[in-house]
């Protein structure tokens, strides 16, 4: 299978996932980066690039709609309160 491009936006943040369901004939491949703004830290990556390796066919066990799968995630991990510490500062304004 080739490798599949998608854009979208999760709050507020563009995302581009890139998904290689067959990489060296032996593993899948997800790239996930933040592009507007590029480089916003992400639930899953402070620099807003994450490369995640797993077993083929994963995503399309789950149903095979990357966007969603990949949303799940940012969502869930989007919960801890880490991240949530991390999108309240960056949501007020600093006077010094």
């Amino acid at each position: 299978m080739d490798t599949q491009t998608y854009r979208f936006t999760w709050r507020g943040i563009g995302i581009e996932a890139i998904y290689t369901p067959l990489k060296w004939n032996m593993i899948a491949h997800l790239e996930i980066r933040s592009v507007a703004p590029e480089g916003a830290a992400l639930p899953v990556s402070e620099t807003g690039y994450r490369s995640h390796f797993h077993q083929p066919g994963t995503v399309e066990v789950q149903g095979g709609d990357v966007v969603a799968q990949v949303t799940a995630w940012l969502d869930e991990t989007a919960t801890s309160s880490q991240w949530r510490q991390q999108e309240e500062a960056t949501q007020q304004l600093s006077l010094f």
